[in-house]
């Protein structure tokens, strides 16, 4: 069996790729491309996540229509958000969307009956107020009780296609319910979400073989013999695992697309003060590894400034304009919680330059450079975070995912972060998903004969750091700005 295929599913998309070896080389053929993002009714933020499963079916027989008759498969997505399930494995409930305004607020509520330095030593996982741990938290009381399973998102779609239960472990581990001590769910953060160990199954690792599609799912559906295998479920987890890195030089990865996630792998979480004060996070990765890391917000900014303006410009084009727009003239703090689902983002960036007595960014050109700029004024704080928490000084840093198309990006964070970046491939989740399910096949021995073979299919781009006009005048205005908000 030589045909792989990745679903991997972000928050404003999704897609099928297969892939196959050639000539000593990975090739990539994407099969199917279809829209995603949450809808808002009855007060809330819903994904559709029936229609997700559809789209899979759709891109599946696609594949066979290609010629692809039998393949391995793996499936992706985000994180944090989940499914509850009834005792006939029939969803109770709409899929809710991390960006829903329930759990504003809910920390605070949870962290008085269990303190957040607690919560942090158990799990080492940062305080969003998005994650699982708070969404359960303001989940109806009486349908929470009644769910048999929870299910992360990817679970529940590796599920509707084999009709097994599981809970992936680097998905599972956003959730901030894993005891890291343990690699298990700690039994007093369930206890305080008033869910039980029972309604969740056993962990599963990235690697394990679930069963196969569905022969109902085949017939029906005129689809591909597909065997499931387990991959790191989380996109980041894929994309860390799909990143081209060489294990002499010491490197870390900014996972670029609608979050901006940048961090190291290590063998074994890095769980103190300093690293929760910072809001650093240890989620778990493919092969018992964490990813220590800092969210930042992302590419979200540029998409919903792009949606607002009715989809006018491509990014190629927004990145085209904010090149001949002034540089570090507004800028913005990313990661401040106004920018995470504002009415308008467009209106939110200029009321945060208004107050801050900055010009205000009116020009398309002029609202992408503002994003661009403060985004990698952003990584430069993390990258400095990052080296002082680990006492690991990082030479090389590799931007993955679509955000490392964009050159003004990729050269701004070489200029501002005074390191050599290697940008590319944009396909690393894929790849990484893809890795995993040829290394559970026999194909390649390991992860790092995943990432040989990666690099050279897949050559990336070098940025090496050039001098910054201004560089001290713009940082203290960004420092002064941070102090501000």
């Amino acid at each position: 069996m030589n045909d792989y295929i990745a679903v991997d599913i972000g928050a404003s998309s999704g897609r099928l790729v297969a892939a196959r070896m050639t000539g000593g080389r990975l090739e990539l053929q994407e099969i199917h491309r279809f829209s995603n993002g949450f809808a808002e009714h009855d007060g809330h933020n819903y994904w559709d996540i029936e229609y997700l499963f559809q789209e899979i079916l759709q891109g599946l027989k696609l594949a066979k229509e290609a010629g692809i008759h039998d393949c391995t498969l793996g499936i992706d997505t985000w994180a944090v958000d989940y499914v509850l399930l009834d005792s006939e494995g029939n969803r109770l409930s709409e899929v809710y969307a991390y960006r829903d305004s329930r759990t504003q607020g809910a920390p605070d509520l949870f962290h008085k009956l269990i303190s957040r330095e607690t919560v942090y030593a158990k799990t080492g996982i940062q305080e969003l107020n998005f994650n699982t741990l708070y969404q359960l938290f303001v989940h109806d009381r009486k349908e929470l009780y009644r769910a048999e399973r929870i299910l992360m998102v990817p679970d529940y779609l590796y599920y509707r296609l084999s009709g097994r239960y599981m809970n992936e472990v680097t998905n599972a581990s956003t959730m901030q319910l894993l005891n890291a001590a343990v690699r298990e769910f700690d039994e007093d953060l369930l206890a305080a979400v008033k869910v039980r160990r029972n309604q969740f199954v056993k962990l599963t690792e990235p690697g394990e073989v679930l069963g196969e599609l569905l022969p109902e799912l085949v017939q029906k559906y005129q689809l591909p013999r597909c065997s499931l295998v387990v991959v790191p479920s989380h996109d980041t987890a894929s994309a860390v695992a799909g990143v081209p890195a060489d294990a002499k030089r010491s490197w870390a990865y900014l996972s670029s697309g609608t979050w901006s996630l940048l961090g190291v792998e290590r063998s074994e979480p890095l769980i103190g003060v300093s690293a929760r004060k910072a809001n650093y996070t240890n989620e778990w990765g493919a092969y018992g590894t964490y990813r220590f890391l800092k969210n930042i917000m992302g590419l979200w900014m540029i998409q919903e400034v792009r949606k607002e303006l009715d989809s006018t410009y491509s990014f190629a084009e927004l990145a085209e304009l904010a090149e001949a727009a002034p540089a570090f003239r507004s800028l913005v703090p990313c990661n401040a919680a106004r920018f995470l689902n504002p009415d308008r983002m467009i209106g939110e960036i200029q009321s945060c330059c208004r107050e801050s007595g900055q010009p205000i960014p009116g020009s398309p050109g002029e609202l992408a450079r503002c994003i661009f700029d403060s985004l990698a004024l952003t990584y430069r704080d993390a990258l400095q975070e990052l080296m002082e928490l680990t006492g690991e000084r990082v030479n090389v840093l590799h931007i993955v995912g679509g955000g490392s198309n964009n050159k003004l990006l990729c050269r701004l964070t070489a200029d501002l972060l005074e390191i050599e970046v290697q940008a590319g491939p944009s396909e690393s989740t894929a790849l990484g998903n893809i890795a995993v399910q040829m290394i559970s096949t026999g194909q390649l021995k390991d992860l790092a004969e995943a990432r040989e073979l990666i690099a050279r299919s897949f050559p990336t781009e070098i940025y090496l750091p050039d001098p910054l006009e201004g560089r001290e005048e713009v940082l203290g205005r960004w420092q002064e700005l941070k102090s501000r908000f």
